[in-house]
């Protein structure tokens, strides 16, 4: 490949990987390669424009060890007030036949799980958010001690224009 191939080749990624205009907050956490019931994911939210409304999301990376077809998750947003609105979320994760779902080419997937659409952060000062995995095997009360799959958890704003 000429030097000129390379280029394009790298300036058409580079513009693939960059075009990301809605975002406004996307941030990651690690896990590790299980997550623990009492693990709570934390993030601390930046200032909004209180005349825009924002979607808001959840985003998950998982791989094969993922052993369920769906998940419950708690998510919890914190108000500046110090009002907390908890929701008790459940998303699928996987096709019927145990194929993943979510975006990616290798056993790494990533999904992004709609949280709250058009969400209008109208008090002035800091939000944030807690998200922590409340699943169940079928017929047992305690929850899954140890998550086996799920390696980040993330947190995603995008606006709307």
């Amino acid at each position: 490949m000429n030097l000129k191939n390379s280029f394009v080749l790298i300036l058409l990624a580079t513009s693939l990987f960059s075009c990301d205009k809605k975002r406004v907050f996307d941030q990651y956490k690690s896990v590790g390669s299980t997550w623990h019931k009492d693990s709570i994911v934390h993030f601390k939210l930046p200032k909004m424009d209180a005349s825009k409304p924002y979607n808001l999301f959840v985003n998950l990376r998982d791989n094969n060890n993922y052993p369920f077809n769906n998940i419950f998750l708690l998510v919890s947003l914190e108000q500046p007030d110090g009002m907390t609105k908890v929701d008790t979320l459940e998303y699928e994760m996987a096709k019927p036949d145990g194929t993943l779902l979510g975006e990616g080419f290798t056993d790494v997937k990533e999904n992004k799980l709609f949280y709250k659409e058009k969400f209008i952060f109208n008090q002035k000062g800091d939000y944030k958010v807690s998200i922590q995995q409340a699943v169940r095997q079928f017929g047992k009360v305690p929850g899954v001690k140890q998550l086996n799959g799920i390696t980040e958890v993330g947190f995603r704003i995008e606006s709307l224009e």
